[in-house]
């Protein structure tokens, strides 16, 4: 967000034949913001090499292998700058449906996705990361559906796979019990932590038990988000009058933040201190947000900035890049 300019993928339509080969042109210039501005994890668009699988386009089949070289540069240049990349497939990814059609999509995407990353030729801290699905009625018939497809995976999917609670369906627990049935990598969120943990289970023996999923050679990683506690307004039609009204309803709490709350963020760190792990913030305002966070830490919590490799002496350079990323969004927005 502090370049709008930027694009993530290419997302012409059909008829003008985009290409993963244009998306990753545009991604190599995003390697080199998130580089100047010392970011060091990136989650690519879902839809990065457009139209690949589907149904309907099938001239598009062939191009992610039509683009195997560019795929290899690009990982280089990433691994070069020590960025982790990863794929956050879409909510229509979904792996415990009843219905075995989508099942088989959804698989399609997945594996689409692996072969990018493989391609790619990056280690196993480049991971998908998906959720349970649906409960479908019942919870735990819907968890072990999942794990029934698990073992239908091809390979480079289960390789690359990690599975995340969840904030309204499937809880820690329910993912830790996943795990002891597939051996799948899980990823800790924070924010669905709160939002749904029926079995009331601690917090950092909780994460302690994720981390422990990945394998002792691989960096974990975890999702930090602050809910969003502004009042929202909702337009609606009166059943009064029958006209559109503005309504101010209270917020939800699931829904994500602009930005990080840096006392929530120190709490949380102190919790899980001596533990070791990366932290994607899933935050509105994307990378603002950590550029906001930074300064934040070391002005309330030096402690927690300083496990990051935060120091005083950086105070000046990171305020100046805060100023500079919130202009430029600013002037975007004029």
């Amino acid at each position: 967000m502090g370049r709008p300019d930027l694009k993530s993928n290419d997302a012409r339509r059909s008829a003008s034949n985009p290409h993963l080969r244009v998306s990753l042109e545009y991604l190599d210039a995003i390697l080199d913001y998130l580089d100047h501005h010392n970011i060091h994890m990136y989650r690519m668009s879902s839809d990065l090499a457009p139209y690949a699988t589907h149904p309907d386009t099938p001239q598009f089949h062939s191009m992610i292998q039509e683009s195997r070289s560019e795929l290899k540069a690009f990982g280089d240049k990433a691994k070069r700058l020590d960025i982790r990349l990863s794929f956050h497939p879409s909510q229509f990814i979904v792996l415990n449906s009843q219905d075995t059609s989508l099942v088989e999509k959804s698989i399609w995407d997945l594996s689409s996705q692996a072969e990018m990353l493989d391609l790619m030729e990056l280690g196993p801290e480049a991971v998908l990361v998906v959720h349970v699905g649906g409960t479908y009625g019942d919870r735990k018939s819907s968890a072990a559906r999942w794990v029934e497809t698990w073992h239908t995976l091809p390979e480079p999917v289960r390789r690359r796979l990690v599975l995340e609670n969840d904030d309204l369906r499937f809880s820690a627990a329910d993912v830790l019990w996943i795990h002891e049935h597939t051996g799948v990598r899980l990823i800790f969120d924070y924010q669905h932590f709160w939002c749904f943990n029926p079995e009331n289970l601690a917090l950092r023996p909780t994460v302690e038990s994720f981390l422990k999923t990945w394998p002792h050679d691989v960096r974990p990683k975890i999702h930090f988000s602050s809910p969003r506690t502004e009042l929202r307004q909702i337009k609606r039609k009166s059943r009064k009058t029958g006209k559109n009204e503005i309504v101010n309803m209270a917020p939800i709490w699931t829904g994500h933040a602009d930005f990080c709350n840096p006392f929530e963020f120190s709490t949380f760190m102190r919790a899980v201190d001596g533990l070791e792990f990366d932290v994607m913030l899933e935050a509105k305002a994307k990378d603002l947000a950590l550029i906001r966070l930074r300064p934040d830490l070391l002005r309330y919590a030096p402690d927690v900035a300083a496990r990051f490799g935060l120091s005083e002496s950086q105070i000046a350079l990171l305020s100046g890049a805060e100023d500079e990323v919130l202009e430029t969004e600013a002037e975007a927005g004029a």
